[in-house]
């Protein structure tokens, strides 16, 4: 079964390679059968060779297939190379079976869409590009899928072109993440230069036995890939386009932040580690990215009247919890909570969706409530997720992933207090902001009347997550099967505190989180608008509103000076230069053009001159 492990990437490209030349010309239920089902299919095939894989593991617990070679230049000869381990195996179940779901979630979702089949085209991209990333043995492999997502991150986010702001949204988002793109291209020729292969496995093996930790070179390529992946999964200083791609569509948003793009940084750091590893102020670095990360993006969440740009800012504040596991070398707590996320995000922005649609594109909260009883499955689907994303104790997926995280930030070499406070405080400002838009949708007075209800291929999906964002992190065995792909984690103190009381104190933060949560935004909503109103609090509200002020700042720094040489060279120097030339030649046409009067007697009389002239020159030179 093995050897079928091409067919995960093949399909869904396939199926985007036939919705693209055919979708205008089908009917949407083809389409809708072709999109969700090639992505079923891989999905199928991801459970078959991960059962062929477990109950016969190939030799170094990994599977290599070569499909061909890419290209031949000079000794460089890239290959097309699939490899497929635990980490890639883990990546590649939860990418297409949390695909499949919202592929079925859209099928009804997007129905009566003008653009019906380019949205599964898009989308069955994305798709194939993110399992190609995962998937793949060589970096340049990777960088092409890594393209890939970016590419369909932009036709997503943009779907709706017609409305200038989701094109520039999508315009936002694609060069964003090209800054980090840009350091990930350059990390390539570092490697490349210096170990002579791109072959992730290799160039791992040349680093360890080349570079001493701490080198130059190594730092320097960490430092590069690391600016990559905070570009990808919308990290500081470059998380500013995340928020702005809730002007996609809703299906789009679940796929961008649970399954796809913004797991590809967290994937690229996990790939690479040992490259982190001959690096350690890289490693420090990302901790702290981390952890800076989770809190700026928790009290931005905690202002957002859109309810899917509250999400967003979640998802930027939970991948800060991935990238703080990695900094500290806590390799599978970072993907044991990036498999338990992608079922409570997409879970989140699926009963958002519901909400959404029902409420006629109804976006802000505050013109939303009393939803617990006119729409049940979208109230008790979204307090489901909301729950396991601000990790309700002992009952959600999200409790145990997150409190490993929260414990490793204590017990690890480049742990320490500082990292655990802001991993608890993070759980406090989780709870109160996702249980401030539960009690805000869902409680207090009707706002709006109710449009449109889920049918089957809606609730089929929420009930399917549901179940996973509660039980989805009991998978036994899960840290010991990572080890032969991942690093194992390695405690080094406990000081005073132990794992119990660390998570008694996390469980104590969410629950004064929810507490909070229901005071200001149910019992006493006047509270929090007297608050908000006040000179400091409208000032804070403003600011968190606002991102804390980077687009504003970017803005000034670099995008208004670039403007301005736009402006200012819109008619350069050197325009009058070639002017002037063009002015020069239009005058010689003038001037030769009279000469041809079509006489020929005016001919002869040219030539006549012209020997005379000529026979003068001679006699007298």
């Amino acid at each position: 079964m093995l050897e079928l492990l091409w067919l995960v990437p093949a399909l869904p490209l396939a199926s985007f390679a036939v919705l693209a030349l055919f979708g205008r010309r089908m009917p949407d239920r083809a389409v809708a059968a072709l999109g969700a089902g090639s992505i079923g299919a891989s999905a199928a095939v991801s459970m078959l060779v991960a059962a062929a894989f477990l109950s016969n593991p190939p030799g170094g617990n990994a599977y290599t297939q070569v499909l061909w070679t890419w290209m031949s230049a000079s000794g460089f000869e890239p290959q097309i190379v699939l490899r497929l381990d635990p980490l890639s195996l883990v990546m590649m179940l939860v990418v297409t079976f949390v695909s499949f779901l919202i592929h079925v979630y859209s099928t009804e979702f997007m129905a009566g869409d003008d653009g019906y089949s380019r949205f599964f085209a898009y989308m069955n991209l994305f798709v194939a590009s993110m399992v190609t990333l995962v998937l793949a043995g060589d970096l340049l492999l990777l960088l092409l899928g890594w393209e890939g997502v970016g590419l369909c991150s932009y036709l997503l986010i943009g779907f709706w072109y017609r409305d200038p702001a989701n094109g520039a949204a999508g315009q936002k988002a694609f060069i964003v993440t090209r800054v980090g793109d840009t350091a990930f291209l350059v990390a390539l020729f570092i490697l490349f230069t210096n170990l002579r292969t791109l072959d992730i496995q290799e160039v791992m093996r040349r680093a360890l036995a080349e570079w001493p930790v701490g080198s130059g070179l190594a730092v320097a390529s960490a430092a590069l890939l690391l600016g990559g992946a905070v570009g990808k999964s919308a990290q500081l200083p470059l998380q500013t386009w995340l928020p702005d791609a809730m002007a996609g569509p809703t299906p789009t948003s679940a796929l961008i932040h649970a399954a796809t793009m913004v797991a590809a940084g967290v994937y690229l750091i996990a790939r690479t580690h040992r490259l982190f590893i001959l690096a350690p102020p890289v490693m420090t670095a990302v901790a702290v990215i981390g952890a800076a990360t989770l809190l700026l993006a928790g009290f931005s969440a905690l202002t957002q009247h859109d309810i899917k740009r509250v999400l967003a800012y979640s998802t930027i504040s939970q991948i800060g919890y991935m990238f703080l596991a990695l900094g500290v070398g806590a390799w599978a707590s970072a993907i044991f909570h990036f498999m338990t996320h992608a079922f409570f995000k997409a879970l989140l922005f699926m009963a958002a969706g519901v909400v959404i649609n029902a409420l006629h594109h109804e976006h802000n909260m505050f013109r939303m409530g009393g939803l617990r009883r006119r729409l049940p499955i979208a109230f008790w689907t979204f307090t489901i997720g909301g729950a396991s994303l601000a990790g309700l104790p002992l009952i959600t997926a999200g409790f145990y992933s997150k409190d490993r995280i929260i414990w490793d930030a204590w017990v690890s070499e480049g742990g320490g207090a500082g990292l655990w406070l802001a991993a608890i405080l993070g759980v406090f400002l989780t709870s109160l902001y996702i249980f401030r838009a539960v009690f805000l949708v869902f409680f207090g007075e009707a706002r709006t009347e109710i449009e449109k209800r889920p049918g089957a291929a809606i609730i089929v999906p929420l009930a399917v997550l549901s179940v996973l964002s509660i039980a989805g992190a009991w998978v036994p065995g899960f840290f010991s099967f990572l080890t032969p792909a991942l690093p194992p984690f390695i405690e080094y103190h406990t000081g005073a505190l132990t794992e119990t009381i660390s998570a008694v104190t996390a469980a104590g933060a969410f629950l004064f989180g929810l507490y909070l949560a229901y005071f200001f935004f149910h019992r006493r909503r006047d509270y929090a608008a007297a608050i908000a109103a006040a000179p400091l609090g409208r000032a804070l509200h403003n600011w968190w509103f606002a991102g804390w002020g980077f687009d504003w700042l970017y803005g000034r720094v670099f995008v208004r000076p670039v403007e301005g040489m736009a402006r200012v060279n819109r008619k350069d120097v050197f325009d009058p230069i070639y002017n002037g030339m063009a002015a020069l030649a239009a005058l010689c046409w003038k001037l030769l053009s009279g000469t041809q009067t079509g006489l020929l007697r005016r001919y002869a009389a040219g030539i006549a001159a012209g020997v005379i002239v000529l026979v003068a020159i001679a006699l007298f030179l």
